[in-house]
């Protein structure tokens, strides 16, 4: 903990020099993923006192935002069965915000995953990068879209079990307390917060071609740098198409955009941790990210 809050009084010094362009509260993002990172929350685990937190974490936030939800106290309940190991989780829990739309019910779903891989012995598996970046930056965009009222109908989604087989995001799209037809667009964010490359990568404009104007107008000149790709059949397992929860949308039909880094030395090792994260790239990327969202919220109108 000590390591933690030395970092983060070193970045919030450095916080004005990160550039003048930001929207998101950048000291709470960081904030965010060094609470859910931490060991305190234990990797997250589906069920587990750690997951109990991360969940409270949300439903506090999405309340305090003054968001709304389709579904009791936020929590979007869901039981399974783990193909790995056969052992039944029940109540794991998605939890789920929403703003309405100032001209459309049609919706955006932005989400991410807050589930990690635990504790395996005397280990900690703190899942920083994978995926408290992407679960904090979903915090960090409902604030600002409960603050800036969008076009479309929005819904912020904190996903369980996608180290499991993108549980949480199968019982979403199989539960969607709205007609899957109103869904325009899925944006998933998994490990956003690190790259020694400063390039940030946006999937899924192979499949849908219409979204990349868009996305390239507003990211030109930005850093970090943002690539297209890995959404190619012929990639084989450099394809992301299906690596991740957006895979389920994309499966109904449903346009997407998966913002995400390539495997890192840390990745699915218990030295994924708040300390290894590169803040000035996550507070960068996230500020892209958001940009981007509110580009297409204002474009896919038209």
């Amino acid at each position: 903990m000590k390591n933690i809050m030395r970092i983060l009084g070193t970045v919030f010094f450095l916080l004005p020099f990160f550039g003048l362009a930001q929207k998101i509260d950048a000291d709470q993002l960081l904030k965010d993923i060094a609470y859910l990172a931490s060991d305190e929350l234990e990797g997250r685990k589906p069920v587990s006192e750690g997951s109990l937190k991360a969940r409270a974490l949300f439903t506090e936030r999405f309340k305090s935002l003054g968001l709304t939800s389709q579904f009791r106290d936020y929590t979007q309940y869901f039981d399974f069965r783990n193909r790995r190991d056969g052992q039944l989780y029940e109540k794991a829990a998605n939890i789920v915000g929403f703003v309405p739309g100032e001209i459309t019910e049609n919706l955006i779903v932005i989400m991410a995953h807050y589930d990690h891989l635990g504790r395996q012995g005397d280990k900690i598996f703190n899942g920083a990068d994978d995926n408290a970046s992407g679960a904090a930056a979903v915090l960090a965009f409902a604030q600002y879209f409960s603050e800036n009222r969008p076009q479309h109908s929005m819904m912020f989604v904190a996903l369980d079990a996608e180290e499991m087989g993108h549980q949480g995001a199968k019982a979403l799209v199989e539960d969607f307390p709205f007609p899957i037809e109103q869904v325009i667009l899925n944006i998933n964010m998994d490990m956003i917060s690190r790259n020694d490359d400063n390039e940030l990568y946006a999937a899924g404009t192979y499949h849908y071609p219409h979204l990349k104007p868009i996305i390239s107008r507003v990211a030109g000149g930005r850093t970090p740098i943002l690539r297209f790709g890995h959404d190619e059949p012929e990639m084989g397992r450099d394809d992301w198409t299906l690596a991740s929860d957006h895979a389920q949308f994309h499966l109904k039909g449903i346009p997407f955009i998966y913002f995400g880094v390539e495997d890192h030395d840390d990745y699915h090792k218990e030295t994924d941790t708040f300390e290894n994260i590169h803040p000035e790239f996550y507070i960068n990327a996230a500020n892209l990210i958001l940009d981007i969202i509110i580009s297409l919220d204002k474009e896919l109108l038209q």
